[in-house]
């Protein structure tokens, strides 16, 4: 019988939005499997307390690095200098924070390219940064952290849904691009999940229509088959499980983590 390896042992990290959320979870789960993990976020301080929260067994070190994803000059910047410091990365996680929700015929021009940049312009840098390394070494995942909205949009997150698309359409293309040096692209779509970031949604559409946030949660609730929102921790295990070993030949998918709501196949 063919022993699946899952472990990460002797592979470096670097994952975005770190400091909490689906972030930091991913983040633990990497460093459970044995991969050396940088925490990449815009808050040192709020980074350096997510950085106590990892495993970190055989001596292990951990690192944090303080960067703006918008700010893509510096971002390049400091993924250099990182590279300079440690050595290569073989995990990239593109993770940040989502587009304040609304609808789309309400969004003023002002919010796409902002969005475009933290998203789909930070990913590129950070790969582009990251490739070589990856290359030389015959193993590279670069798992992007998007949203159900890639295969069904979700009504009131106009921009979001947008600048999610883009962020598919550009992984797929990549995935091709990169395959043959033993290095995957793959996007995990999480389901409603509970972050601040859920709070704030559900707030905004409860406001929107007239009625209160708990009634908006069980209303979303119920538009859900597992009846219950997905804790980060399981969105972690499945970018886990993307970068490593044993997902070798699994390339250029969209992976929904969201107890059965997308409709779509």
């Amino acid at each position: 019988m063919t022993h699946v390896d899952d472990s990460l042992r002797d592979r470096r990290a670097l994952v975005g939005g770190a400091s909490r959320g689906i972030g930091l979870a991913a983040a633990r789960a990497l460093a459970a499997r044995g991969a050396e993990v940088v925490l990449l976020a815009r808050n040192e301080s709020t980074l350096k307390q997510a950085l106590a929260r990892l495993p970190a067994p055989d001596g292990r070190r951990h690192r944090v690095l303080a960067a703006d994803l918008e700010r893509l000059d510096e971002l390049e910047a400091a993924a250099r200098a990182l590279l300079a410091d440690v050595g290569p990365v073989h995990i990239l996680v593109n993770n940040g924070g989502g587009p304040p929700a609304g609808l789309l015929n309400e969004a003023s021009w002002e919010g796409f390219p902002s969005a475009f940049r933290a998203h789909v312009g930070a990913a590129h840098v950070l790969t582009r940064a990251l490739l070589p390394g990856m290359r030389d070494a015959g193993y590279g995942r670069i798992v992007n952290i998007i949203s159900t909205s890639a295969k069904q949009p979700i009504p009131g997150l106009g921009v979001s849904n947008t600048i999610r698309g883009a962020m598919a359409n550009w992984a797929k293309t990549l995935a091709g691009e990169v395959a043959a040096g033993g290095i995957t692209v793959n996007n995990v779509l999480p389901g409603a999940t509970r972050t601040e970031r859920l709070v704030s949604i559900l707030g905004a559409w409860a406001e929107q229509r007239g009625i209160t946030r708990e009634a908006m949660e069980q209303k979303m609730l119920e538009s859900i088959p597992a009846r219950r929102f997905a804790e980060p921790e399981e969105i972690g295990e499945a970018v886990a499980f993307l970068a490593s070993p044993a997902a070798a030949y699994i390339n250029g998918i969209n992976l929904p983590v969201d107890g059965g709501r997308t409709a779509s196949l």
